[in-house]
């Protein structure tokens, strides 16, 4: 089985370098890997052994972070190594200098793996959330390199829990431990005889609730927000943003900041709210912003912090192609509001059940929502102060992680 994994990356990575010919971020994916053995070992030459952190993307390094901050605090001489199988999280990685160092991660084949961990000899390795790699965690278990996973999240249908599923699961054994998120993950994984597992949450509200501590006033929203209740969207793409043209038609008393998911989609978003004043935040005009009705975000990296000035949050991708990170939101105890296919998300099933946060498949069904919390603000209150409580109640997993790391590692040497 393990010979069919490995053909199967193989051929995963030639088809990346297939779609390099025309894709800028295959290109980007390819390019990074260039040279990347000499890098290593000219960095890790007679350097003490990092603590290896993988990451998929931006997501996964979101949540990985409030745990490298701790690691870095409590042992500032520990060295950390970030690796990043996708461009956008190894952009960050680099831009935040987080991490001692960041860079790609070879693709999961033996001979990448023997070199890598050869180089790197990592004191011990972490992997954020889905990261199965299998020939790394093979290479990790023949060195007695602890490895955990963080933020793991487990669901019936994946393949470690089916009938033909047996080596795959065999894999997830050999694992040091894992800190999941739901108490169900807990219960599959023992289902297939894993039994080193903590529930611990997801360390992203920990991350949110840093980033809101730290959210410094924006002059330019006081400017655009006056005394209208503003409406926050994020990570929006077509259906959300149409969604919200109608929203905005029957509520003249709101605003909106629009965020789309891709800034090269601002000509098309402004097309959206043409029948509104809108201006757009690279090219603004603060001394008219009071007078427009829809600002557009064409930049990256402030809507964490934008979400302050909510009234109501409403979170895309939810309609197609996945809803995006609501914490960043539901941080600030606003009502939340997103697409309809939000099943895979653990946080906004919750939320939703809670009746914090409120799926709708129509402008009608978020204006119907709406006019109950103008008509009845003691409602508003009370759905505000919902999320306030679940991001509260769901702090701390990057200590009791961290705690765990260290007591195991402990028992080990």
């Amino acid at each position: 089985m393990r010979l069919l994994y490995t053909i199967g990356i193989w051929l995963y990575g030639l088809g990346i370098r297939c779609a390099a010919l025309f894709n800028e971020k295959a290109r980007l994916w390819v390019r990074g890997r260039k040279g990347l053995f000499a890098e290593l070992e000219r960095v890790f030459s007679g350097t003490a052994s990092p603590v290896w952190v993988h990451c998929a993307s931006l997501g996964e390094y979101e949540q990985a972070k409030p745990l490298i901050e701790k690691i870095k605090k409590e042992q500032p001489d520990v060295k950390i190594l970030a690796t990043f199988f996708s461009p956008s999280g190894y952009a960050q990685g680099v831009k935040d200098k987080l991490a001692d160092y960041a860079c790609y991660l070879p693709l999961d084949l033996p001979r990448n793996v023997r070199r890598f961990v050869g180089i790197v000899n990592p004191s011990a390795a972490i992997f954020v959330k889905y990261e199965f790699w299998f020939n790394y965690m093979r290479q990790l278990s023949q060195k007695s390199i602890p490895y955990y996973y963080i933020c793991a999240i487990f669901r019936e249908n994946q393949h470690f829990f089916k009938p033909y599923g047996c080596w795959f699961a065999r894999q997830l054994r050999a694992a040091t431990h894992f800190f999941v998120q739901t108490e169900q993950s807990r219960i599959l994984l023992e289902s297939i005889d894993v039994k080193q597992v903590t529930v611990c949450g997801d360390t992203r509200f920990d991350r949110v609730k840093a980033i809101a501590e730290k959210a410094e006033p924006f002059p330019f929203m006081e400017k655009f927000c006056q005394e209208s209740k503003i409406i926050i969207a994020g990570s929006t793409w077509g259906p959300d943003e149409r969604l919200l043209a109608q929203v905005l038609q029957k509520f003249p008393g709101y605003k909106l900041v629009v965020a789309p998911h891709e800034i090269n989609r601002t000509e098309e978003v402004k097309e959206t709210f043409q029948a509104y004043r809108t201006a757009q935040y690279s090219s603004v005009d603060e001394k008219s912003l009071s007078d427009c009705r829809v600002l557009v975000i064409d930049t990256i990296g402030i809507l964490s912090r934008l979400y302050q000035y909510s009234t109501v949050s409403y979170i895309g991708g939810a309609f197609k192609t996945g809803l995006h990170n609501i914490l960043e939101a539901a941080v600030y105890g606003k009502p939340l509001f997103f697409g309809p296919h939000y099943s895979r998300f653990n946080e906004a099933v919750n939320l939703v059940a809670q009746k914090g946060a409120f799926s709708v498949s129509s402008a009608q069904e978020m204006c119907d929502i709406l006019y109950q919390f103008d008509n009845n603000p003691d409602y508003y209150v009370q759905t505000c102060s919902i999320c306030q409580r679940y991001v509260s109640q769901n702090l701390g997993a990057a200590e009791v992680i961290y705690e765990q790391i260290a007591s195991i590692k402990n028992q080990n040497y």
